[in-house]
């Protein structure tokens, strides 16, 4: 049996099988992911970031990342430092936060390995089109979530997962390196975990904000 990534139980059981993948789900934490045994490797991983075309000053693809900003903007104060974790191969929302007078330090494990990022606290942490990628799902949320500071803010962007009924022609689940696909019920547990506040922006974004 696979054990879940998010909640490390072992009550999954098999969901879906296409893209010469298998997919499991949970039944605690409800995250839909793939075994480890299908991951791609990291040198394949980057040849596909490689390929976006995101570019800083693209004002279609700022209009895209204010969705995930505004949130945080209307939850932070005067002076609040910042990290864009995942900030890809042009980072923009880091720019974009500066450009208001927030400091934002970036993070990316193939465009910007910054370890010191993980040494300091941040009053708010963003996480776009990120989580969808991780290996270690419960590790890396964990670690994000104990670098905030008191009433710091977690902004995470993702498609959330879609009724069973259309997962077999669901496009987000065809990209190779997207191996964990996340719903309300996989948030409701993390916010519990934490003991934080949940807010659900849209579909695709969620909140936490920590004690």
């Amino acid at each position: 049996m696979e054990k879940c990534p998010l909640c490390c139980s072992e009550n999954t059981s098999f969901y879906f099988e296409g893209e010469f993948r298998k997919y499991y789900s949970c039944s605690v934490c409800g995250l839909v992911f793939v075994p480890q045994v299908f991951f791609i490797t990291f040198e394949a991983e980057k040849a596909e970031y490689d390929q976006h075309t995101n570019a800083p000053n693209d004002l279609v693809y700022q209009d895209y990342l204010k969705q995930i900003m505004n949130p945080v903007l209307d939850r932070i104060a005067a002076g609040a430092c910042g990290l864009d974790f995942g900030s890809g191969p042009g980072p923009t929302l880091s720019k974009m936060f500066e450009s208001r007078g927030f400091q934002t330090d970036i993070y990316d494990p193939f465009y910007a390995p910054n370890q010191e990022a993980f040494q300091n606290t941040y009053d708010f942490i963003t996480v776009c089109e990120v989580v969808e990628h991780f290996h270690k799902p419960q590790m890396e949320l964990d670690r994000l979530f104990g670098l905030l500071k008191p009433n710091g803010v977690l902004a995470i962007k993702t498609q959330f997962l879609p009724p069973k009924i259309k997962f077999p022609n669901w496009y987000y689940k065809r990209e190779p390196s997207h191996v964990c696909f996340f719903s309300e019920k996989c948030f409701k547990y993390l916010a519990e975990k934490w003991n934080s506040k949940l807010t659900y922006i849209n579909p695709n974004i969620v909140v936490f904000v920590k004690p």
